[in-house]
């Protein structure tokens, strides 16, 4: 005997409002994050990872890449770190700049 179809509730909620939220777009003039010291390592590693282990699948990538991470000691990591809050202090002062851009804009509006 099949089973019968069973709806979520967030399948439901959906269904009564009608249909899916609209996502409020992202301004493409916005300032990037800044990458974590994890990121760093795995964008200097990959393509290591991909030449000692040609045909390698995607995900398997990202396990060796994050079983290197963790084997890694806080003083090998210390370059990422600071590579990492380098582009965290840009982040933050683009983010700065842009929320005053946007503000002026305003001004100027109204």
């Amino acid at each position: 005997m099949p089973k019968e179809k069973t709806v979520t509730r967030k399948a439901k909620a959906t269904k009564a409002e009608g249909g899916k939220k609209k996502k409020a777009k992202k301004d493409p003039n916005a300032p990037k994050r800044g990458l974590s010291a994890y990121m760093f390592f795995a964008n200097e590693q990959r393509d290591k990872v991909r030449e000692d282990n040609p045909g390698i699948k995607f995900g398997e990538v990202g396990k060796m890449l994050g079983e290197k991470w963790k084997a890694l000691s806080e003083k090998n990591r210390g370059p990422y770190e600071a590579k990492a809050a380098t582009d965290k202090k840009r982040y933050e002062d683009e983010k700065a700049a842009y929320a005053a851009g946007a503000e002026d804009e305003e001004e100027v509006s109204e």
